[in-house]
């Protein structure tokens, strides 16, 4: 008998132990997961929110490696561009995609226009008109190289933003306000702020990699490319400089932003939006945001925790990004420059605004504005490219280059970058539902900034 107890406690010990190793290795495993989530998530926080000077210029971390990439390699970028064009304009016809749709079939004859109009610049063959500083090198530099090199090197940094924890850390604080007001996720507040301090094509870099990971719906994700991927500050900066209003830019931003996101509330309630399905893309495992009622630190912190966890190894997770990245920005180049190019010439060569600006005309008629046709030509001007609207009323009263400023911000969607951009991600959106949303969302911003325009100024 007394063996017997002594053999049963020495099986007891034994289990006993095995426990505490195993506890030990559950520990050691929840302190890596933890230190990889914290400080992974710092470099994702500092790289695209936090802004510092180098060379007397302020911005975030990812548009300095930008600036110094484009800047110390100017030749090795414009023949990375080149490569871009190439197999953006070819891979539709290589994996067969151009045949899915119209759209499909539309967007890779604009990609092979956007090749031959790359190689015209790049080698400086060509029309006069096509190098006039404000059409092709204005979209070659101001575009197409930085949002080239931006679009790859800032899918690396999103890794670390959103692949541990804190997509779902911050999404359980702002469950309260988001799915609420822009019915939306919590986790999609990550995404509004990325496009304003970073750019809009890592918003939507964000957005479509979330979107395909099941976190989001078709719905949501809509709601978040068209809602919140607008240009980043730094742009706004160059806007405002153009328009000779940095004395207001406080003003601006606050405004701006907040317009933005009043539109977007009012636009994720009306046509086509509401109309859109509240499902998740086929083929994805569904991971919707759990819904927290109490304890929202500790719950917040498990989210965040599972998420890390989940994730592959920290080098594949790169790597994975960075094809997203690259394939995004082979899809996308060839499309802004010819898109882009066509708006322009449009703009400069014809009287097609002047036609679509009487559209708006009544809008600025009724709001008094001190110059309506004007304005109204820049709102219609803002569907082609988002800097064109400034240009145009630079020399105009400050209040019609603020509300034209703001306006332009609060739109969101141009041709010669974001439509293209929501096209090339997996989110389901239509040219025709695209075009209702731009002009809904420049009404509605022209309602709300006018009276504030007055009352400032």
């Amino acid at each position: 008998m007394t063996e017997s107890v002594k053999e049963l406690s020495a099986e007891e010990l034994a289990e006993s132990n095995k426990i505490d190793q195993m506890t030990a290795i559950n520990a050691s495993n929840k302190t890596t997961t933890t230190l990889k989530m914290i400080v992974c998530s710092l470099i994702g926080i500092f790289s695209f929110f936090v802004t510092f000077e180098w060379n007397g210029k302020s911005s975030i971390l990812i548009d300095h490696i930008v600036s110094f990439i484009s800047t110390s390699f100017p030749t090795l970028v414009t023949a990375y561009v080149f490569i871009l064009l190439v197999a953006g304009a070819i891979l539709p016809f290589v994996n067969k995609s151009w045949k899915k749709d119209m759209v499909s079939r539309i967007l890779s004859i604009f990609k092979l226009a956007g090749l031959v109009i790359g190689i015209m610049l790049i080698f400086g063959v060509g029309p006069a008109w096509l190098f006039a500083p404000d059409v092709g090198p204005f979209l070659m530099d101001k575009l197409i190289k930085p949002v080239g090199v931006l679009i790859p090197i800032g899918s690396v940094f999103l890794a670390l933003l959103v692949s541990y924890g804190l997509l779902e850390f911050i999404g359980v604080f702002m469950q309260p306000f988001m799915k609420p007001i822009f019915r939306t996720p919590g986790r999609s507040a990550v995404d509004a702020v990325a496009s304003f301090v970073g750019s809009y094509s890592v918003g939507l870099l964000l957005t479509n990699r979330v979107f395909k990971q099941g976190k989001y719906t078709i719905r949501e994700a809509a709601i978040i490319a068209t809602g919140f991927s607008t240009v980043s500050v730094t742009f706004m900066v160059v806007m405002a400089n153009t328009l000779d209003i940095m004395e207001y830019w406080s003003q601006f931003f606050w405004i701006s932003l907040i317009i933005t996101f009043v539109v977007t509330a009012i636009t994720a309630r009306i046509y086509p939006l509401n109309r859109m399905k509240d499902e998740f893309l086929e083929g994805t495992t569904a991971d919707p945001e759990v819904i927290i009622r109490g304890k929202r630190f500790q719950n917040a912190w498990q989210e965040a925790l599972n998420a890390v966890e989940k994730n592959p190894t920290f080098f594949k997770n790169l790597y994975l990004h960075l094809k997203d990245g690259l394939i995004m920005a082979m899809g996308v180049i060839p499309s802004i420059l010819s898109i882009g190019l066509l708006g322009i010439v449009l703009a400069l060569y014809t009287p097609l605004f002047d036609v679509i600006a009487f559209i708006f005309a009544p809008f600025t008629y009724l709001l008094q504005l001190p110059e309506p046709m004007l304005t109204a030509k820049a709102l219609s001007l803002s569907i082609t490219e988002i800097f064109l609207p400034s240009l145009l009323v630079a020399e105009a009263s400050l209040i019609t280059k603020f509300i034209v400023a703001n306006v332009s911000v609060s739109a969101i969607l141009f041709c010669s970058a974001v439509i293209p951009l929501i096209l090339s991600t997996d989110i389901p959106l239509t040219i025709r539902q695209l075009i209702i949303i731009w002009f809904e969302r420049v009404v509605l911003s022209l309602i709300i900034v006018t009276p504030i325009a007055f009352l400032l100024f």
